[in-house]
């Protein structure tokens, strides 16, 4: 007879915020492995919780079903998205700083490559998780949307809404080709120049230079620097700073 996994009382995995993150992202990670071994259809809510770890009751406290395990940090994400647009300096092109609240995501994605290519894999060829990763994008694309309406309204422009939803997925479409690209190629490429350059492009088509018709002129260099801090240098490059 077998001993069953050593599970860990949710008082004690999940204390604190930090503890919280870490068992969500060990219940990803063992969720993973599982799907790419065994298919995701055979694989069980019961099982992930017993390679984390953790009950299933543990589980069901931070998940409502199996295939949200995979976007395990995507709330987190989304938080540290608004907590940039609250943060960011209301003189700055709204677009640039869109741009580099959408790096956050590339930078969560790069920050572990095994569960990004794993569940790159998992998502091209199981429609549950595919439809998920939909849902997900289209969530980072609203989110975006409502910072930059916002901000256009601001500034009165009476084509706010519809130039933010355009604006919106024009960031989501950069981003979703760079990801998608790095991932295809192993995650060997230089994400965050390819990256940077990508928005880049979006700032001059549709940032504060772009409706004043300014020619810009970017140099963008390699850097093991996160994303979002090299896109906030090219930010500044297109102001001119």
């Amino acid at each position: 007879m077998t001993d069953s996994p050593r599970r860990v009382p949710a008082t004690r995995a999940g204390a604190t915020p930090a503890g919280r993150r870490r068992l969500r992202r060990a219940l990803a990670s063992a969720a993973v492995d599982l799907f790419v071994a065994n298919g995701y259809e055979a694989t069980t809510v019961d099982e992930i919780a017993a390679a984390a770890g953790v009950g299933r009751r543990t589980f069901f406290r931070y998940f409502d079903a199996k295939d949200d395990v995979l976007f395990a940090n995507h709330d987190e994400i989304v938080a540290e998205m608004e907590e940039a647009f609250a943060a960011a300096d209301p003189g700055r092109d709204p677009v640039e700083v869109a741009c580099d609240a959408v790096g956050l995501v590339l930078d969560s994605y790069a920050a572990d490559l095994d569960v990004s290519l794993k569940r790159f894999t998992l998502t091209r060829t199981v429609p549950a998780l595919r439809d998920k990763e939909v849902a997900t994008v289209d969530r980072y694309q609203r989110v975006l949307a409502r910072y930059l309406r916002a901000r256009f309204e601001e500034r009165g422009d009476e084509q706010a809404s519809v130039r933010a939803a355009v604006v919106a997925a024009a960031i989501a479409a950069a981003n979703n080709h760079v990801l998608r690209r790095w991932l295809r190629d192993g995650g060997e490429d230089d994400i965050a120049a390819s990256a940077a350059a990508a928005f880049a492009l979006v700032i001059d088509a549709f940032g504060d230079r772009a409706q004043r018709g300014d020619k810009t002129v970017v140099a963008v260099m390699s850097t093991a620097a996160p994303l979002h801090e090299v896109i906030a240098q090219v930010s500044t490059a297109l102001r001119g700073g």
